[in-house]
């Protein structure tokens, strides 16, 4: 049987996100069974079950190595805060306690085709305002799109979003007229400023496709800044898309990371988390244990 399966989340005061998560593990406890030994989850900050909560109900259950997989797809430390820090005060509570760590879920190719598939989920929508005359046909080439992250402190966490909105353009949607980035908080240009840049390019529709996991606050945050910004422009069509959402294409992906840190685990050649965090804290640990030298009493 092979280790435990940790999913780690940041934390939401919202229950929608909280909940959705809790499908997401359910869905891969049943993809995993009687494969793997057990999945779990728990979140750094704000919800339940809290990761530490979680890291002990595994102990308890007999499980010491496990992997550890951050359920984010930029990484951003500041968001999810410091997850080798925190798996290693856990070794500090657990000292029996081993684990991997597992890379984010993006980009992927995976991730770009879901993207893919909401977007065409948002273009099949009705209108919002249905009129007695009918709707204008607008073609692709008239059609723009606007991804937003959650937006990060860290530059290079915003850059990489920006390099997924130039791969999905390129590999899913070269057809449309652009694909614009936008973020939601830190970084410029917010929903608006994307939304602003579409209609500025000439598109007659913008679809605003959130590049996250699951629905909650940011999600509804996103959205009545878009319906606002239509608001004032009757001329401009503008579409949300869903996130990407508990399904069996992100399972897919996980599962994907996991046996890829399992694999590095088996492999005596790579240097794992687990491996530099053990090494780190038993020298520590040596450090505090080591008496101080006495200091020669002078002649």
């Amino acid at each position: 049987m092979k280790p435990p399966l940790l999913l780690i989340g940041h934390g939401t005061h919202d229950e929608t996100g909280v909940a959705e998560f809790g499908r997401f593990v359910h869905r891969l406890r049943c993809r995993l069974d009687q494969r793997v030994a057990e999945v779990s989850g728990g979140f750094i900050t704000k919800a339940k079950p809290q990761l530490r909560d979680s890291i002990s109900s595994l102990i308890a259950h007999g499980h010491h190595h496990l992997i550890a997989l951050p359920l984010s797809l930029t990484g951003d430390r500041e968001a999810l805060g410091d997850i080798p820090g925190t798996m290693a005060l856990e070794q500090e509570r657990h000292p029996t306690l081993e684990f991997d760590l597992a890379r984010p879920l993006g980009p992927d190719h995976r991730i770009l085709e879901l993207l893919a598939e909401r977007l065409a989920d948002a273009q099949a929508d009705m209108p919002r305002l249905v009129t007695e005359e009918m709707p204008e046909d607008i073609t692709p080439a008239e059609t723009a799109v606007v991804l937003v992250g959650h937006g990060a402190a860290d530059p290079a966490v915003n850059a990489e979003v920006h390099r997924v909105s130039r791969l999905f353009w390129e590999t899913h949607a070269p057809e449309m007229l652009t694909v614009e980035t936008a973020y939601m908080s830190h970084n410029r240009p917010g929903v608006p400023g994307g939304l602003e840049r579409c209609r500025r390019l000439g598109a007659k529709r913008v679809i605003v496709l959130p590049y996250l996991l699951f629905a909650g606050g940011v999600l509804e945050r996103i959205w009545a800044q878009a319906l606002a910004y239509g608001a004032n422009h009757e001329g401009l069509d503008i579409r949300c898309a869903e996130v990407i959402g508990d399904c069996e294409g992100l399972a897919d992906v996980v599962i994907d990371r996991y046996e890829e840190a399992l694999a590095g685990a088996a492999d005596p050649g790579v240097w794992t988390a687990r491996r530099r965090f053990t090494e780190a804290l038993a020298v520590e640990r040596m450090a505090r244990d080591e008496p101080e030298p006495e200091i020669p009493t002078p002649v």
